[in-house]
């Protein structure tokens, strides 16, 4: 999969293509639907299947105080993007300049001159443009004047309830994971690098990876069965503790993990952490002795919740 990230990237190579545009904060299921049928067009038309998306999402940009916690950070959603088929992800960076682009030019110089745009899906609230004055009737008669088709996707139900990033992050924030993992089509996942920490874990007998998650807020804290992508084939079992680490005084928010039975050397490595079960609340103990026991527990019940979880998925049709 390609990214392009901004216009001034955009080559003649990259006109013609089928596209949608949004945030795809979580690339759940209904983005999914989107996606769905985006490739389902660009296939009958024989073109490249495009998403356009923002960093940082126009929220952020406006009122960065009110913006919610991110569900995925832009590598999460370019890897989710790659495994649905999507072959070009174009990126365009969300500031003044694009916020006070008015509807018109933006179709014109990005959809029309930048992409050669075929055909355009949006969701059935799509608003773009300075003031989000752009709506689906505007897309409609600039497609007839540019020579491009539009189509919406209606809102895609779950229990006959929309589904939304905002009820994913309520479900998570609720420690319901397994209705955030329904409405995603996938377990919650953290993407980010390991960078080297205080080394703190391993004079306690707990080694941890450190993982920049690159935004102060997430959807989710506390202590969790968890399994990693990145450091072997497959999945790496192990447990993570993701919040503000009270018993060492600390405040800056950080997600850390214990791998079990595991001793290489992964730092700068890219990984993906699959969030399976919450274990319990952050909290602060009185001593190292008291940490270093709840931690040894903490292992114990991620080991049989995970040992769990794999003994469902063997007993599915199919498995094995």
């Amino acid at each position: 999969m390609e990214l392009i990230r901004g216009t001034v990237n955009l080559r003649p190579a990259h006109r013609g293509c089928v596209a949608t545009i949004g945030n795809f904060d979580g690339v759940h299921r209904g983005h999914q639907a989107v996606l769905g049928e985006l490739l389902e067009r660009a296939h009958r038309l024989g073109v490249p299947a495009v998403v356009i998306t923002f960093e940082p999402q126009p929220l952020e940009y406006f009122r960065p105080a009110e913006a919610p916690p991110r569900l995925t950070r832009l590598r999460g959603k370019l890897h989710a993007f790659a495994r649905m088929g999507i072959e070009r992800v174009l990126c365009l960076p969300f500031g003044a300049r694009l916020a006070a682009t008015e509807a018109e030019a933006f179709v014109s110089e990005i959809l029309v001159a930048g992409l050669g745009i075929r055909h355009l899906i949006v969701g059935d609230d799509f608003r773009f443009g300075a003031g989000g004055k752009g709506d689906f009737a505007l897309l409609e008669r600039l497609g007839e004047q540019h020579g491009f088709g539009v189509s919406s996707m209606p809102t895609y139900l779950d229990g006959g309830e929309r589904v939304s990033s905002t009820r994913i992050r309520t479900a998570l924030e609720a420690d319901d994971l397994l209705e955030a993992e329904r409405l995603l089509g996938r377990p919650y996942a953290i993407f980010g690098a390991v960078r080297h920490g205080d080394k703190r874990g391993r004079t306690i007998g707990f080694p941890t990876a450190n993982i920049d998650t690159w935004h102060k807020v997430v959807p989710v804290r506390g202590v969790y069965a968890v399994q990693v992508a990145g450091v072997a084939d497959g999945l790496w079992p192990g447990v993570a503790n993701i919040g503000q680490r009270p018993t060492f005084g600390e405040n800056e928010a950080r997600l850390e993990v214990h791998l079990f039975d595991f001793d290489r050397d992964i730092y700068r490595r890219q990984l993906r952490v699959d969030f399976r079960a919450k274990l319990r609340d952050e909290r602060r103990f009185d001593g190292v002795d008291a940490l270093k026991a709840q931690i040894a527990a903490d292992c114990a019940r991620a080991h049989h919740v995970l040992d769990e979880l794999q003994d469902q998925v063997s007993q599915l049709p199919g498995a094995g």
